[in-house]
């Protein structure tokens, strides 16, 4: 089951995408305009974003830029217009794939299946989502509910091993070999003080991280 996001100011075009994509069995949520597409990527995770271009409020091309400042979601864009300079400029942008209306909805979703089938085997190393916790291990980024937080690079490699083993049990030992290395001289409370900062920069989600006495710590994955 993908997560996608139809983004289209004809309802028509929306339900009609809606009714194929969610007869194969995924899950759509609905915009109408390009304003609302990038409030919904901002607090929302998609697989993909079918992307209108003429729009009111916010045109396609905008949007997607908005949204990739915070989002590296996969987009197939649509348009009436065909014409090879607009295909360029989305391609330009970044888009995966471009569907000229009208258009046939089962290519459609063929389409949809072949874009994210490339993204996850292009992308091995695929952002790790915890409702709004995003860690994007490829461009060694984390997003809390959409904004950007710095981390040193200490505490982003202890994020990345913590958020990779969910729901295990790691001791300080273990989060000093993976983290720092066997050559590291120092003691456990290195790893309670990177804890304490790397709580700190999560904010909402530092409960995620949770300590168990006289052993280590563990990241859980909360509701």
């Amino acid at each position: 089951m993908y997560r996608l996001l139809i983004v289209d100011d004809e309802s028509k075009i929306r339900e009609v995408l809606r009714e194929y994509a969610e007869f194969e069995g995924h899950c759509v949520t609905e915009a109408a305009d390009g304003m609302e597409a990038v409030r919904l990527c901002r607090e929302n995770d998609f697989d993909l974003v079918i992307m209108d271009i003429m729009m009111p409020k916010l045109d396609g091309y905008s949007a997607v830029k908005e949204i990739r400042k915070t989002k590296n979601v996969p987009v197939l864009m649509l348009s009436v217009r065909g014409e090879e300079y607009d295909k360029l400029f989305g391609f330009e942008l970044g888009v995966d794939d471009y569907v000229v209306k009208p258009f046939s909805p089962k290519e459609v979703m063929a389409r949809i299946n072949a874009i994210i089938g490339r993204d996850r085997g292009r992308n091995k190393k695929l952002p790790l989502r915890f409702n709004g916790l995003v860690i994007d291990i490829e461009a060694r980024d984390v997003f809390v509910d959409g904004d950007k937080v710095d981390l040193t690079p200490k505490e982003f490699e202890l994020l990345v091993y913590l958020a990779s083993n969910k729901n295990r049990a790691l001791s300080r030992e273990q989060l000093l070999k993976e983290i720092w290395g066997y050559d590291f001289f120092g003691d456990d409370r290195t790893i309670d003080t990177h804890i304490k900062m790397l709580r700190n920069n999560i904010g909402p989600y530092r409960d995620n991280i949770v300590t168990l006495r006289g052993v280590g710590y563990k990241f859980e994955e909360r509701k």
